[in-house]
């Protein structure tokens, strides 16, 4: 990929990225999300294309089937269709599959989820026209962003969302333009687009990919990477207010593997900024000894499954595809592997939020440097901030349920011709709430450790002040009984701020995890 400058729509200066059939990483695909890039077609990769459509062209063109180009698809997949019948089919399948419901994705995600499709046919094994690449680009190129609708795919290509970006080509469905929500026969004319006409195969290679799925998975991934970030600097809060030994910490930077390793060099290098509390106890909780191998497995685990998302930014998952001048069927539209590690990284959230749990706990409880329970001021009258357990322990809960795996669910459709899927596009929106749960709990712990600090006079260095002042600017000490609702979820806005996030990154990085997610974007 090639990145330079360029003007184009309102004179705007944008940067280009040329899409070549080279992995997308998380600072491209942000990049273009947030449309702070616009995508272009590598000349080299177009000829792929071209190449790959002529030997689907020709085989049609003889008559010989080709599936879902000049035959049906899924139980009609021995129909043959005519010559004379192809231009009708290939616009009637696409409109077949504009099925899908529910609340709309966020443009970000539709962005990259095109620039997905076209990155992955730059390899020459899709067989679609290059016209059909270039109409995607205009979409980018002119601001209308396909208004897609969540649910309608089982994770086995997104046929079903897909279908609601493939329809906008023709002209079909709805879309944004300048914001503004409209049909999309209105946005093309007012972006001075005129509806595309699909040829054999394209119809297929518009809406058979799991290009959506790709796309909100690598959001949810860099978002839950960026709560991860918040939590560890929340953990270091509660445990230098509860008096935690560092030591566990340097054993795990010396002698544990990779995420281990990684965490508990941070955790130690935090530890060290300025004088440490003297530990409280000779041997540690479990949930505070432990911390370094509870996020160590978490950030191991989230780059294990962004390795391999990012893997699948430009690795054709069409079927059929062309290879080696032939037309071959292909099961590659079965994202199994990155499900399975998205999936592994569910479950080392549950490991994470019981973690944070303990520790909110352990504050509460009180004992640990002479804290009072409920961390009530001295000679203040008031119940203090036990109850709040209540809601931590619900949202450990709300995480963990949200941990089963889903994509061995059995599941047979057209007519047994189906019986594949992973369920890619929920297990994404169930990690989302997960994020969200997880924030939430780093804004109680904030809010606890923030007490337990000024109780025992602690005065707070380096990103523990950063995440103390914040706390504090939103949350302030708590000497009388009050309401905690709004403030809870004031703090979890506070903290979920991304200029807070870049001030925890750039001034205790981690520059394995946090350059790989591009959290300082």
């Amino acid at each position: 990929m090639l990145a330079k400058e360029v003007r184009f729509g309102m004179l705007q200066s944008v940067k280009t990225i040329v899409l070549c059939g080279k992995p997308l990483d998380f600072g491209v695909l942000e990049e273009i999300g947030v449309g702070l890039a616009r995508p272009v077609a590598d000349d080299s990769g177009m000829e792929r294309v071209a190449a790959a459509h002529k030997v689907v062209a020709d085989r049609v063109a003889m008559g010989l089937p080709v599936y879902g180009s000049n035959t049906g698809v899924g139980s009609m997949k021995d129909r043959l269709w005519t010559a004379d019948d192809l231009a009708e089919f290939n616009t009637s399948l696409v409109r077949a599959h504009h099925f899908g419901t529910g609340e709309f994705f966020a443009a970000p995600i539709i962005r990259k989820a095109i620039a997905i499709r076209v990155n992955t046919a730059m390899r020459g094994h899709t067989g679609c026209s290059p016209e059909l690449i270039n109409a995607f680009l205009a979409l980018l190129e002119r601001g209308i962003v396909p208004a897609v609708r969540r649910h309608g795919s089982m994770g086995c290509a997104d046929i079903g969302l897909m279908g609601q970006v493939a329809s906008v080509l023709t002209g079909v469905g709805d879309a944004y333009f300048n914001g503004q929500l409209m049909t999309a026969e209105s946005a093309l004319k007012e972006a001075g687009l005129s509806p595309f006409a699909m040829r054999p195969r394209d119809a297929l290679a518009a809406l058979s990919v799991n290009a959506i799925s790709y796309a909100a998975a690598a959001d949810v991934l860099r978002e839950a990477a960026a709560a991860i970030r918040v939590l560890l600097v929340t953990g270091v809060m509660s445990s230098r207010a509860l008096g935690a030994s560092a030591d566990p910490w340097l054993v795990a930077a010396t002698l544990s593997t990779r995420g281990e390793a990684l965490v508990g060099s941070w955790l130690y290098g935090q530890s060290g900024i300025a004088d440490w509390p003297l530990p409280t106890a000779i041997h540690d909780p479990l949930s505070l000894r432990m911390t370094a191998q509870v996020f160590g497995a978490v950030v191991d685990t989230l780059l294990v499954a962004a390795g391999r998302l990012v893997e699948a930014t430009y690795l054709s998952d069409d079927n059929p595809v062309v290879l080696g001048g032939q037309v071959h069927s292909s099961g590659a539209s079965l994202p199994l592997t990155t499900t399975l590690y998205i999936e592994a990284a569910q479950v080392a959230f549950s490991h994470v939020a019981r973690n944070v749990l303990n520790r909110c706990i352990l504050l509460s409880n009180g004992g640990r440097r002479n804290l009072s329970v409920n961390l009530v001021a001295p000679g203040e009258v008031a119940t203090g901030l036990g109850p709040l357990m209540k809601l931590a322990v619900e949202l450990y809960m709300r995480v963990q349920s949200l941990a089963v795996p889903l994509s061995a669910q059995s599941i047979v459709v057209a007519g047994g011709l189906e019986e594949e899927a992973t369920f890619l596009p929920l297990i994404v929106e169930r990690m989302e709430t997960q994020v969200r749960d997880l924030r939430q709990l780093a804004a109680i712990e904030a809010m606890l450790s923030a007490q337990a600090m000024d109780l025992v006079g602690d005065e707070p260095w380096g990103v523990v002040k950063l995440a103390y002042d914040r706390t504090r600017s939103v949350s302030p000490i708590y000497l009388k009984d009050r309401p905690l609702s709004k403030e809870i979820e004031a703090l979890q806005a506070a903290f979920t701020d991304h200029d807070l996030l870049r001030a925890f990154v750039e001034t205790a990085p981690m520059p394995e995890f946090d350059d790989f997610f591009a959290l300082a974007k």
